[in-house]
């Protein structure tokens, strides 16, 4: 080190992949870490849609962050970080002191992107953090209780939208699609199975974009075969209450709508002083330092290097992460830095049960049962703690072995989706006015909060995160 009296504070912003690939490559190095996050869990993002479909317990996914800093030499700080103190080289936070760093590696990860589509954001449920995971749960659930209690037998109709034909979109309306034949009739003899439909909705010609054609072919079968209606081709012009506005004049009715269609950087960041490309990512050079900064870093989601985009995924996430981590050793032992260059080993999503679609770097393609064992085993070896892997493990096993034949599903409280929300003016005047983003509030419940890690689709999807 150049500094022999001095052990440099290396600060993390954010836990997710990319965040923890930088905490284990730090922790050997002769420095002081502290990792900064604002929940005190890392999410496995990839599972939340087995959480949001009653497969998974939140508990299976989620790790905790004292734990892993612990086990990686470094120290965790809960905090919510509301700026950056460039010429003190400070983090701001909004409770307790600031924190001072010698190196700063941001990988905070990405957020739910709209695409500035009317009504978006207040009518459609996402699918990228802890929480969502938890309300779209419940928000199936119920919405079929209240339906189901409203109904004569064999009545009753309930239709989901998922909008947005990437991996995570893919994923969960396959999910749903066997939840519904899985359960239905015999759990909800209220409801007529013709009138419970999952539609999927994308703007391109093709599911699963980053694929070749004859695995989008694959996906796009599989979905039919599991009775999803699928829409190509089919762009988004609004979101009602209860239903979604087409670009060509035609509207979807629509209990319930959930968001897939891609993401973005954090809106506060641009207040972070840093340059910003892209969907809000912060700008780097090829050695991942953000551009005109020479001791801080941006990983992951959060990051884009202009000359060299890289897919929004775990994997590029990972490698980001220790790379940056690498690269302030090599600082601190004077050494240049090295561009970053990232090893693509492949992708993979999976569509149902014993159904998935696998690329790998060398062009060869893999389908059905397969496909799918390799994409279950590598998302449990990708799970922290040996506890959660032994859970997701077991309680996957029940929901593709055993639903089969018993249709018992994870459920949690009752949660009516969008379109069975009374209207303010539809409120009497006995009724407590519920305050406006009270399903935010999850932040102060522990089985409710939401993630800021990065997204997931670790292993598999697009725009997935980290």
């Amino acid at each position: 080190m150049r500094n022999k009296d001095h052990r440099p504070h290396v600060v993390v912003l954010g836990a997710g992949f990319a965040g923890a690939s930088a905490l284990r490559a730090l922790a050997d190095a002769d420095v002081q870490v502290t990792v900064v996050d604002q929940h005190p869990y890392n999410t496995f993002r990839p599972l939340l849609y087995q959480v949001a479909t009653g497969g998974l317990n939140p508990g299976d996914i989620t790790y905790p962050l004292r734990t892993l800093s612990a086990r990686n030499h470094a120290r965790y700080r809960r905090a919510r970080v509301v700026g950056i103190d460039h010429d003190q080289k400070r983090v701001l936070v909004d409770a307790g002191p600031a924190i001072d760093y010698d190196y700063l590696i941001i990988g905070i990860g990405s957020t739910t992107n709209h695409f500035g589509v009317e009504g978006a954001q207040e009518h459609t449920m996402s699918m990228y953090t802890r929480g969502d995971a938890l309300r779209v749960r419940d928000a199936i659930f119920g919405g079929l209780e209240k339906i189901a209690g409203q109904s004569a037998t064999g009545t009753g109709r309930f239709r989901i939208v998922v909008i947005g034909g990437g991996a995570t979109g893919v994923e969960m309306a396959g999910a749903i699609a066997e939840l519904k034949s899985a359960m239905l009739t015999p759990t909800f003899p209220e409801l007529d199975p013709s009138e419970v439909n999952v539609i999927l909705v994308e703007m391109m010609d093709a599911l699963l974009l980053p694929f070749e054609k004859k695995l989008q072919q694959y996906a796009f079968r599989q979905l039919i075969k599991r009775g999803v209606d699928v829409r190509l081709g089919t762009a988004i012009s609004r979101v009602a209450k209860d239903h979604v506005e087409l670009k060509d004049g035609t509207s979807i009715p629509a209990d319930l709508v959930i968001w897939a269609a891609g993401v973005a950087g954090y809106p506060e960041v641009s207040d972070w002083g840093f340059p910003l490309g892209k969907g809000g990512r912060i700008v780097v050079d090829g050695d991942l330092r953000i551009h005109g900064h020479d001791h801080e870093f941006a990983v992951g989601d959060a990051a884009i290097d202009p000359d060299h985009p890289i897919a929004q995924l775990a994997p590029p996430a990972i490698q980001m992460g220790a790379h940056a981590a690498r690269q302030i050793v090599r600082l601190e032992n004077g050494e240049q830095t090295v561009p970053f260059h990232y090893k693509d080993r492949g992708i993979m999503a999976t569509i149902g049960n014993k159904s998935a679609v696998v690329q790998l770097w060398n062009g060869a393609k893999i389908t059905g049962f397969l496909a799918w064992v390799s994409w279950v085993a590598l998302h449990i070896w990708y799970l922290l703690g040996g506890r959660n892997r032994l859970e997701t493990m077991s309680n996957l096993v029940y929901r593709y072995l055993i639903w089969p034949s018993q249709t018992a599903a994870i459920i949690g409280d009752i949660e009516e989706p969008p379109s069975q929300r009374p209207d303010v003016d539809d409120r009497t005047e006995d009724e407590p006015k519920q305050i406006e983003d009270e399903p935010n509030r999850a932040e102060d419940e522990p089985d409710r909060a939401e993630d800021e890690s990065e997204h997931p689709d670790a292993v598999s999807q697009p725009a997935a995160g980290e």
